[in-house]
């Protein structure tokens, strides 16, 4: 399985540089996306003509607009336009009550802890076939 896009969305690019080799080593997508912030991942969603990314990997603690904030803004969109979205959370902190509130957003399909690797991507991938 193949994706058309993936979107990484961290305010640290040392991450975002770490998740693109591992996203690009695996190519299990044709589009690597890469945002520096939640509002600049929301104007890009906003500009959008066609689907959004199949898959964004969302950082959480992020300055001005967190990732849950950027949830709630998700959630706004139409339904057709994010309907064959999933998200990802992706944190340097395993947090319970992040771990819990993330677990009750209805895109968000798994929270894991930075850094990205092989392993935690095909576990993410397990997780999107199983749901197609």
């Amino acid at each position: 399985m193949k994706l058309k896009e993936i979107m990484l969305v961290d305010d640290n690019s040392i991450d975002n540089y770490v998740s693109k080799i591992v996203v690009e080593k695996e190519n299990f997508t044709e589009t690597i996306t890469v945002k520096s912030s939640a509002i600049e991942a929301l104007d890009y969603l906003k500009a959008k003509t066609d689907n959004f990314p199949e898959l964004i990997f969302l950082d959480i603690k992020m300055p001005i607009m967190d990732g849950f904030e950027f949830l709630l803004e998700f959630s706004k969109f139409t339904v057709d336009k994010k309907e064959n979205s999933a998200i990802v959370m992706l944190s340097s902190s395993i947090n319970n009550a992040d771990m819990e509130a993330a677990s009750n957003e209805q895109h968000v399909i798994d929270y894991l802890s930075k850094p990205l690797s092989k392993d935690k991507l095909a576990k993410v991938f397990d997780i999107l076939i199983q749901k197609k």
